[in-house]
């Protein structure tokens, strides 16, 4: 079992940039793929980053390509996603997320709020 903690969420301002860290507890967090998805009111989830096991690759939602920035540490365990130039539209609940290849195993955060204020 694989427990995800996000942290790092708050309340800032338009043009302001925020850190969110995603630590992960047991022995397989090099293995697994990790992404980053949000959640606005009244939306359906989506992704907003995703990056590979060995952090070689990375991918963006097009709405965030250019100011965001997903990162792994396999040594700590963690994963962040850096936000810059946040918009009001970014407001959201953050949330971790880790599958193994085939997605036979998937783990779920229970999430961070951002408010990006106007």
């Amino acid at each position: 079992q694989v427990q995800l903690v996000e942290s790092g969420g708050g309340l800032v301002q338009t043009g302001g940039s925020l850190r969110l860290s995603c630590a992960s507890s047991g022995n397989l967090f090099s293995m697994y793929v990790m992404a980053w998805y949000r959640q606005a009111p009244g939306k359906q989830r989506e992704l907003v980053a995703r990056i590979n096991s060995g952090g070689e690759s990375t991918n963006y939602a097009d709405s965030v390509k250019g100011r965001f920035t997903i990162s792994r540490d396999n040594a700590k365990k963690t994963v962040y996603l850096q936000m810059n130039s946040l918009k009001p539209e970014d407001t959201a609940v953050y949330f971790c997320y880790a599958h193994n290849w085939n997605h036979e195993y998937d783990y779920w955060g229970q999430g961070t709020q951002v408010t990006v204020s106007s």
